[in-house]
């Protein structure tokens, strides 16, 4: 009886002959009009949209471009009959809409920032150009001082009550990680907190010295240098018996805390430092400046928190658990511009007399906190769709649960969630524009501020300059989503065989 395998078994003897590709295959113009006409529905859509693109376009085109006002001082050319866009007012208007009231001679500063910017951020875009760790130590370590500095003009008046009372939020929060750190032993947590409480005091009562030293060069003095390094070397001691305490990792351990604490105090005689520049009050600030600002710093602040968040809430601590979903919860709640409001108006009442702090500030600090919640959520759903084997097999490794989070489990997370995480970037840039409730001038509040100048009031400048802020948030808007799906494309490979 012939074996059944050898009956079916078929060997190819000669090359299969190329045929034409299939129908609906086909590439270019063919391809396109096969996708719009497919169907009767399909064709109907297609001819009332070119119906409607053919009403609509000519004439956008001639009030954008055939009959717009291009050159003029004031506003009788585009009040003339027929006139169509007044380009002339964005022109005439150009330095505050990018700069609002920012002095003009001192506007160099900006452009020498956003110069500052774009050097750190394209290398860190392309992902063939190496140094990415140096790139990121630039954008996120250097860059936002020298900014700051630039933009304000530095010599900071750092007294030695403002340092210490952040610095007691710092002992707090070093006082609630410690404690959690060391889950075998409360009395080592205790010990790691009252350490690191006695090592930032120190730093504390050094800068409050330093502070009343009179400087003699740069900002320096020789007491200050003292006490400096005095402070640098508590701090060192202190994070020795911290580490000690740990189970006594060597001396090996304490060099980054010692680079961290010497480059805190570098930081912080910088900021104290007079460099001659001008200062630039933020009330001042304006235009796309101020869109950018609070949009940036948004976007980097509320990244770290809402990982944060979205792990608390997450985690077996009961305590953590419920701050985090109260706090998550209480800010998804309320609409931006009630924690603007709140932030700008509400919090000076309950700060100490004599304390206040800026009101971009309090914006940037508003802005942050409420798209970290919503970052928080988004974040989550990434954790959630990671399966269990992953923190098995960390667990599994030996793994700590910062180290399985931040090698395994939060690379994965955030990789799936790159398209909630730009959509939550792309709103609150656009949502920047609520910062005019609370006297903040951004791009369309200083738009719309100039509509009241009588000199160019005509039917046609309301349009134009709402057409010119509106191109420019869709162009950043548009850029991040192309960025965003570059991104992903890149990162989707796995499920590639």
């Amino acid at each position: 009886m012939p074996d059944l395998a050898q009956e079916l078994a078929y060997v190819r003897n000669e090359e299969e002959p190329i045929l034409p590709p299939p129908r609906g295959r086909n590439r270019g113009i063919a391809a396109l009009v096969a996708s719009l006409f497919s169907s009767i529905p399909n064709a109907v859509m297609t001819i009332i949209g070119l119906a409607l693109i053919a009403l609509m376009l000519p004439p956008i085109i001639r009030w954008a471009f055939i009959d717009a006002v291009w050159t003029g001082d004031g506003r009788e050319a585009c009040a003339a009959p027929g006139a169509g866009a007044c380009w002339a007012f964005v022109k005439a208007k150009f330095g505050q809409f990018m700069y609002g009231r920012y002095p003009v001679d001192e506007r160099w500063r900006v452009d020498l920032t956003a110069i500052l910017l774009i050097a750190g951020l394209v290398p860190m875009a392309i992902p063939r150009l190496p140094y990415k760790r140096e790139n990121a130590i630039y954008l996120l370590g250097i860059f936002p001082f020298v900014a700051l500095i630039l933009l304000t003009g530095g010599n900071f008046d750092i007294s030695g009550g403002a340092l210490l009372g952040v610095l007691a939020i710092g002992c707090l929060v070093a006082g609630i990680v410690a404690l959690f750190a060391d889950s075998d032993s409360s009395v080592a947590g205790l010990r790691m907190t009252a350490t690191a409480a006695a090592a930032l005091g120190f730093v504390a009562l050094g800068w409050s010295i330093v502070s009343s030293a009179s400087p003699i060069a740069f900002g320096l003095s020789l007491p200050a240098i003292a006490l400096a390094v005095f402070a640098a070397v508590s701090l060192i001691c202190a994070a020795a018996t911290v580490h000690l305490s740990k189970g006594g990792q060597g001396i090996k351990a304490l060099l980054p805390t010692g680079i961290a604490v010497l480059v805190a105090i570098v930081l912080l005689l910088v900021l104290r430092t007079d460099f001659g520049l001008e200062w630039v009050e933020t009330p001042l600030w304006g235009g796309l400046l101020v869109t950018l600002v609070i949009s940036i710093v948004g976007m980097v602040g509320s990244m770290p928190l809402g990982i944060l968040l979205a792990l608390g809430r997450r985690s077996n601590l009961p305590v953590v658990r419920f701050i985090s979903i109260a706090f998550i919860e209480f800010v998804r709640g309320v609409p931006l511009i009630t924690v603007l409001f709140m932030a700008s108006v509400m919090l000076p009442l309950f700060l100490p007399p004599g304390v206040n702090f800026d009101k971009l500030l309090r914006a940037l600090i508003g802005v942050t906190l409420f798209t970290a919640a919503y970052m928080a959520e988004v974040i989550r759903g990434g954790l959630q769709a990671i399966p269990r084997g992953q923190y098995e097999g960390a667990s599994a490794l030996g793994m700590s649960y910062w180290q399985s989070m931040r090698l395994i489990i939060l690379p994965q997370a955030l990789k799936i969630v790159i398209p909630g995480i730009v959509n939550s970037f792309i709103s609150l840039f656009k949502d920047t524009s609520l910062v005019l409730i609370i006297g903040i001038f951004d791009l369309l509040g200083i738009v719309q501020a100039n509509f009241s100048d009588a000199n160019w009031a005509s039917p046609n400048t309301p349009a134009t300059g709402y057409v010119f802020a509106g191109l420019v948030f869709w162009i950043f808007c548009f850029g991040m989503s192309r960025y965003s799906l570059y991104t992903e494309r890149r990162l989707d490979t796995g499920y590639q065989r």
